[in-house]
């Protein structure tokens, strides 16, 4: 670990959500970088595999079960001597607007709120007393701005980035370095199985997350906050934040686009 910035050669890393997407290419490009890693996924076959392919250690583990996060973070630390690096990566995108299931928000809002707050549970103890430490949370721009035609995944998100500037306001004078993930559409079974809304705002922009391992690899060698794998993104976040309802007037009238769309 430097004074600013992670160096992956040597470090001990967990990675959530690692079975594929994403996750896979971020294990994969740290591997290659040196790192030790810890592949977790809820398919025991995925992880296995990726870790196989990596030469890591496969936990899987649900990442949204308080014990499950106990049982990876021992198992990590056990493997790897520490944890340098946790990417909470695990989420899910279940679909619908208000009218969604019950089920659909409590899934949304286990996934992508507590297993963040499983894990820095399980990582604080460790972390403050060493001065360091470093989590990496898979938001989304979904986060930041909102995604049209999923409300539980857009709430969810707001409440993932929430909660990573509230870690990040907390503790960066003792030297745990939080870090939020944020990019648009990337070409994962997740936007495969989007609905026909979402996969019309981001298809055209999606890159592969192959490209968005590459952006957090570059990431990690500051404590920037933000990590954007689409860069634009930055500028849509501070127009929503100065002038909210111009904004939302253009978020309107581009659901009545997509709305007239549907119908053609």
């Amino acid at each position: 670990m430097t004074a600013r910035g992670l160096t992956l050669a040597g470090a001990g890393v967990v990675v959530t959500g690692a079975g594929s997407g994403i996750g896979a290419a971020l294990a994969t490009r740290f591997a290659a970088h040196g790192a030790r890693v810890v592949v977790n996924d809820l398919d025991a076959t995925a992880a296995r595999a990726v870790a196989a392919r990596v030469g890591g250690h496969a936990c899987p583990a649900d990442a949204a079960d308080p014990a499950g996060v106990a049982a990876l973070v021992a198992f990590a630390r056990d493997r790897l001597g520490a944890v340098d690096l946790f990417c909470a990566n695990a989420g899910v995108a279940p679909g619908g607007g208000a009218d969604a299931p019950d089920e659909a928000w409590e899934r949304a809002w286990r996934v992508n709120v507590m297993s963040q707050v499983y894990a820095a549970r399980e990582l604080l103890p460790h972390w403050l007393p060493a001065g360091r430490g470093r989590l990496l949370v898979t938001v989304s721009a979904a986060g930041l701005l909102t995604l049209l035609g999923n409300a539980p995944y857009s709430v969810s998100k707001h409440a993932a980035l929430s909660f990573a500037e509230w870690l990040r306001a907390s503790y960066a004078h003792r030297g745990v370095t939080v870090q939020a993930l944020c990019p648009r559409g990337v070409r994962t079974p997740m936007l495969t199985d989007a609905d026909g809304m979402s996969a019309a705002l981001l298809d055209g922009s999606a890159v592969t997350a192959e490209q968005v391992a590459e952006c957090v690899t570059e990431a990690l060698t500051d404590d920037r906050f933000l990590v954007l794998p689409h860069p634009e993104a930055a500028a849509w976040y501070a127009r929503r934040a100065t002038d909210p309802d111009r904004w939302l007037r253009a978020m309107n009238r581009t659901q009545q686009d997509l709305e007239r769309g549907s119908d053609d």
